[in-house]
C-alpha cells in the first residue's frame, strides 16, 4: 500500500518518478496505459519523452528502454485485444465506474469505424484512444494474426519516436532538463492536439450543415 501510494504522489512529478521506480515503474505505466482500463489516465507520452531526456543524461540507457517498453506496449496492446475478445459485445453494457470509462470506449469505437484497422497504429499516440483502442478491436473480431501486426509496427513506432524525441532534445539543447515543466506541457498539449482538431471538425461540420438545411 505504502509503494502504491508513493507511486501516485510521484506521478505529479515524473522526474522523482523515474528516480524512484526506474525502468520497473517505465515498463509498469506503459503495459497499464496500453492494456488495462484503468491506466487511461496515465501519462505515456510525457513519461517516455522525460524517459528520453534521462536517457541522454546517461543515467538510463535508451536501448534497454526501447527494447523493454516496445515489448510491454505490445504486451499491453495485446491484452486489451483478448479483454475485448472474451467480453465481445457485452462490455459496452456496462455501466461506467472509477475504473471503467464507458464515454472513452465509445469514442475508440467511433474511432475504429473511421479509421479502420490503421486505428491501432494511429491510436498510439492519442491518449486515452490507445487504452480503448484494441479492445474495441478484439470486440470486432479483427484477426489476431492482422492486429498483431498493426500493434508490433504502432508499439515500436511510438516507444521509439516519444524516447527519440527526449533523447534529441537532451543533446541538443543545454540544460533542457532545467525546463523539463515545459517540454511536458508542449508534449501533452501535442498529444491532445489530434482530438481538439476532430472535436473541432465535428462541431464546425455539423454547423455547416445546420446553417445549409436552414438556408
Amino acid at each position: 500500500m505504502e509503494y502504491l501510494i508513493a507511486f501516485f504522489e510521484k506521478l505529479q512529478h515524473l522526474e522523482d518518478l523515474i528516480r524512484w521506480g526506474g525502468y520497473t515503474v517505465l515498463a509498469v505505466i506503459i503495459f497499464a496505459e496500453t492494456g488495462l482500463f484503468v491506466g487511461f489516465f496515465l501519462p505515456g507520452d510525457s513519461l517516455l519523452v522525460t524517459a528520453g531526456l534521462f536517457a541522454a543524461r546517461g543515467d538510463l540507457s535508451l536501448t534497454v528502454m526501447f527494447i523493454l517498453l516496445s515489448f510491454m506496449a505490445i504486451a499491453g496492446d495485446a491484452a486489451g485485444y483478448w479483454i475485448g475478445r472474451v467480453t465481445g459485445p457485452r462490455i459496452f453494457t456496462r455501466e461506467k465506474s472509477m475504473f471503467f470509462a464507458k464515454d472513452h470506449l465509445l469514442r475508440a469505437q467511433r474511432f475504429y469505424e473511421k479509421h479502420g484497422g490503421k486505428t491501432i497504429i494511429i491510436a498510439r499516440f492519442m491518449p486515452i484512444i490507445r487504452t480503448f483502442a484494441p479492445v474495441v478491436a478484439g470486440v470486432g473480431e479483427m484477426s489476431y494474426a492482422r492486429f498483431a501486426s498493426y500493434n508490433i509496427i504502432g508499439g515500436t513506432l511510438w516507444i521509439g519516436s516519444m524516447l527519440g524525441i527526449g533523447y534529441t532534445l537532451g543533446n541538443v539543447i543545454p540544460d533542457i532538463d532545467k525546463h523539463i515543466h515545459w517540454v511536458i506541457l508542449i508534449v501533452i498539449f501535442l498529444s491532445i492536439l489530434p482530438g481538439i482538431v476532430e472535436y473541432l471538425r465535428h462541431r464546425y461540420g455539423r454547423n455547416v450543415v445546420k446553417k445549409v438545411v436552414e438556408s
